[in-house]
C-alpha cells in the first residue's frame, strides 16, 4: 500500500510526525522496547547457548564407561576393558582409578581426589610442561592446587606418601581437566579393577555409536556397565535453548503488539485532530487513496524509526552480553543474531504499518463537506 518512491507522501508524513514530537517520541519508544525485547533477548539466548556449547564442545567425542546397576563389584575389570578396546577400534581407551590422598609440599598439605590414568595426554589439556604417553612416572597438578601448595613445574610433591616430580600443570577450568586436581600413573593406585573408562573417539558421531555399542557388547546378561557421552547433554542444551528462545521471542512479540496498539491510538488521535485539514485535502481534489497512503506512511515511519533505534540498542546490548559471557563481543554479528535483528526490525515495521491502516481508512472515508462544516 505504501510506495517507497512516493516522496510527497513520505515528506508529508514526516512533517506531520514532527508536529507533535512528544507524542511521536512516546509512540516510537513503544516500538523500541518491543524490538529490544525480541532482538536483545534472542541474542542473549544465543550467547548463553554458545557458551554452553563451547564448554561441552571439547568433550563431545568422549564416552565415559562406568559400572552398571547390576555390577556387584562396582568396578570395571581388565576383561571388560579388553572388550571395550575390541569395540572401540581406533579410539583411545583410558581406564581410570580414583582415590582420595594427601598431597603435600614442604610447607603445605592438602587432601584431594587423585586420578590415576595411563593415558592422560588423551584426556587432559596442559598449560605447562608435557605429558608422556603412556605416563609411568611424575604427576600432573592443576594450577589451583599447585598455587595452594606453593610448587611449580619440575618441583617435587608427596602424593600418598610417595614423591613425584611435577611434569605438567593442567589447563585452567574449561578444558577436559576441569575439576581434576592431581593425576598420577595408573598403576600407582593399588586396587582391583577400574572406577571408570574414558573412550576418546574421532568425533561426536563416533562417540554416539560407541556409547550404544559398548553396553550392547558387555551387557549380554546383566547391566554390568553404563555409558555417558557429553554429546547427549549438548543435544539437550541445544533443545532447551531453542525452546527458551521461542518462549522469550513470544514475550517480545507481545511487546510489539502492544506498541502497535499504541500507534493505532496515536494515529486515531492524529486523524481526529486533523479532520479539518483532511477535509480541505479532499475538497481540493486529493483522492481517498492518497489520504490513506499519507496516514499509513506516518505509521510506517514510526515503525522504521523505532525499529532502527531498537536494532542499534539491541546490537549494543548483544555486544556487551557476548563480551561478558563469552569474551567475544563480535559474536553479536553472527548470522543467527542478525536474523533476530532483522526479525525485530521487520516485525516493528509490519506492526506499525498494520496499525495505521484503520485510522487511514477512517480518514479517507470521511465526508469532506461534513468535516468542513465541523
Amino acid at each position: 500500500m505504501i510506495d517507497p518512491l512516493d516522496a510527497p507522501a513520505l515528506r508529508m508524513a514526516w512533517l506531520n510526525l514532527q508536529r507533535n514530537r512528544l507524542r511521536t517520541g512516546l509512540a516510537t519508544l513503544g516500538i523500541v522496547i518491543g524490538v529490544v525485547a525480541i532482538a536483545a533477548i534472542g541474542i542473549t539466548g544465543t550467547a548463553l547457548q554458545y557458551g554452553a556449547t563451547q564448554e561441552l564442545g571439547g568433550l563431545s567425542n568422549t564416552v565415559t564407561v562406568f559400572p552398571g546397576d547390576e555390577n556387584e563389584d562396582n568396578v570395571i575389570t581388565d576383561q571388560q576393558v579388553d572388550s571395550i578396546e575390541r569395540v572401540a577400534t581406533g579410539a583411545v581407551v583410558a581406564p581410570q582409578r580414583t582415590e582420595t590422598m594427601a598431597v603435600a609440599s614442604r610447607s603445605e598439605r592438602r587432601r584431594v581426589t587423585v586420578q590415576a590414568v595411563s593415558r592422560p595426554d588423551a584426556l587432559y589439556d596442559v598449560a605447562e610442561g608435557t605429558v608422556p604417553s603412556p605416563m609411568r612416572s611424575g604427576a600432573l597438578l592443576n594450577a589451583d592446587i599447585a598455587a595452594e601448595l606453593g610448587v611449580e613445574l619440575g618441583q617435587t610433591v608427596s602424593i600418598g606418601g610417595r614423591s613425584y616430580r611435577i611434569i605438567a600443570i593442567l589447563d585452567e577450568p574449561g578444558g577436559f581437566g576441569q575439576g581434576v586436581s592431581v593425576v598420577i600413573p595408573l598403576d600407582d593406585v593399588d586396587q582391583d579393577g577400574y572406577d571408570q573408562v574414558t573412550v576418546v573417539a574421532a568425533d561426536g558421531e563416533e562417540a554416539q555409536r560407541l556409547a550404544e555399542e559398548i553396553p550392547a557388547e558387555l551387557n549380554e546378561r546383566e547391566e554390568v556397565v553404563g555409558t555417558f557421552t557429553p554429546a547427549d547433554i549438548q543435544e539437550s542444551v541445544s533443545g532447551f535453548f531453542a525452546t527458551l528462545n521461542a518462549a522469550l521471542l513470544g514475550v517480545g512479540s507481545i511487546s510489539l503488539v502492544v506498541a502497535g496498539v499504541s500507534i493505532l491510538n496515536v494515529m486515531l488521535m492524529s486523524v481526529v485532530e486533523r479532520r479539518a485539514e483532511i477535509g480541505v485535502f479532499r475538497a481540493v481534489g486529493i483522492r481517498r487513496r492518497e489520504v490513506m497512503r499519507m496516514i499509513v506512511a506516518e505509521a510506517a515511519l514510526l515503525g522504521v524509526l523505532g525499529g532502527a533505534v531498537g536494532v542499534a540498542l539491541s546490537t549494543v546490548i548483544g555486544w556487551a552480553v557476548n563480551g561478558q559471557l563469552n569474551g567475544q563481543p563480535m559474536l553479536v554479528f553472527q548470522p543467527r543474531n542478525l536474523e533476530f535483528l532483522a526479525l525485530g526490525f521487520g516485525f516493528a515495521v509490519l506492526a506499525s504499518t498494520l496499525s495505521g491502516i484503520y485510522p487511514a481508512w477512517k480518514a479517507s472515508t470521511a465526508n469532506p463537506v461534513e468535516v468542513l462544516r465541523g
